[in-house]
């Protein structure tokens, strides 16, 4: 009798420490999540064409997060849409961390500040992760452009006479730069919008656009290669890669311009994956290898996460609502 209480007393023993474990794995879940994350190969969404800054740097650093996380990331180019096409996938995607993607500004803060695009989603619709590029504007011509051979030639010909002038999209950074100059100096330039920056740079040499507005990391390596010159640089002070180039801002022209590139997740992302993400792509972004990389193709890495990132992107977007005037909204 005795040894059939004490098989009871255990079996009441093991229930009740089966419905204990039970409760605590419950309120767990998240960590239980970030603990399983990731299963599987993750998509990395890049809404401009192969071959552009973004590309570039996406193509460089992601086997360094893959290393990280363990699994194979994809990278896709979705262009179109003055980079829209991708970052309404992006925003729409299921929150659970296999897709992510490269969200830029301030073309991003166009797509749904612009009231003619009657857009939905906003800066509110993606889960920042982490910022891994600010790659400035710069400004180059062909090599046997003999209208113009420097910014302050360029600048003054644009005054009497119409030249086009490449963009990656309708509210681009490159976009904006043109936009800001003519309305600074009484220039003429007149945008031409494609989808990317491989084709601003084969319009150019091609003859079809006059000016080449783009990013330093989109150019530099042309740049010295010697198929293009870059004639001035649009950050507040002059590029590492390019420390011959004088900057806008040295000849007198106070215009500025740049493109931050980072990585966000859709909206609602489990806070346990995120934070296995951000710290995937920390380590990934401050790689030195990584580092030398990206300067070897003229990006400059740039890491922030978190509020820091936020207050970045929000920056960037109190930037684009003051130039609502020049794109007549």
């Amino acid at each position: 009798m005795k040894k059939v209480f004490s098989v009871l007393i255990g079996l009441v023993l093991l229930i009740a420490l089966a419905g204990c474990s039970g409760k605590t794995s419950g309120d767990t879940g998240g960590s239980a999540k970030g603990a399983d994350y990731p299963k599987k190969n993750i998509n990395v969404i890049v809404a401009y064409e192969a071959g552009g800054g973004t590309d570039v740097g996406a193509r460089i650093l992601i086997p360094y997060v893959e290393k990280e996380l363990g699994v194979t990331m994809n990278i896709l180019n979705k262009p179109g849409g003055g980079g829209w096409v991708g970052w309404g996938e992006l925003a729409n995607a299921k929150p659970d961390g296999y897709t992510i993607g490269y969200i830029n500004t301030p073309n991003l803060m166009t797509g749904y500040l612009d009231p003619k695009l009657n857009r939905k989603q906003n800066l509110e619709s993606f889960e920042p992760i982490a910022n891994h590029v600010i790659d400035p504007g710069a400004i180059a011509i062909r090599t046997d452009e003999d209208r113009f051979t420097n910014i302050e030639e360029l600048i003054e010909y644009a005054k009497n006479n119409e030249l086009t002038a490449t963009s990656t999209g309708v509210g681009s950074d490159d976009h904006y730069a043109s936009l800001k100059i003519n309305d600074k100096y009484e220039t003429k330039f007149k945008p031409v919008h494609n989808k990317g920056a491989a084709d601003s740079r084969a319009s150019v040499l091609g003859g079809h656009v006059d000016v080449l507005f783009a990013n330093v990391g989109e150019l530099a390596s042309l740049h010295k290669d010697g198929e293009i010159k870059i004639i001035g640089v649009m950050g507040e002070e002059k590029s590492p890669f390019l420390p011959e180039v004088p900057t806008l801002l040295e000849k007198g022209y106070e215009v500025t311009s740049w493109s931050a590139r980072g990585l966000a997740a859709p909206a609602g992302i489990d806070p346990e994956i995120l934070e296995v993400l951000r710290a995937a792509f920390e380590k990934g972004i401050k790689n030195e290898e990584q580092i030398e990389k990206m300067g070897d193709m003229g990006l400059q890495v740039d890491y922030s996460d978190g509020d820091e990132y936020k207050q970045l992107l929000k920056d960037d977007e109190d930037g684009v609502k003051a130039l609502s005037d020049l794109m007549g909204w």
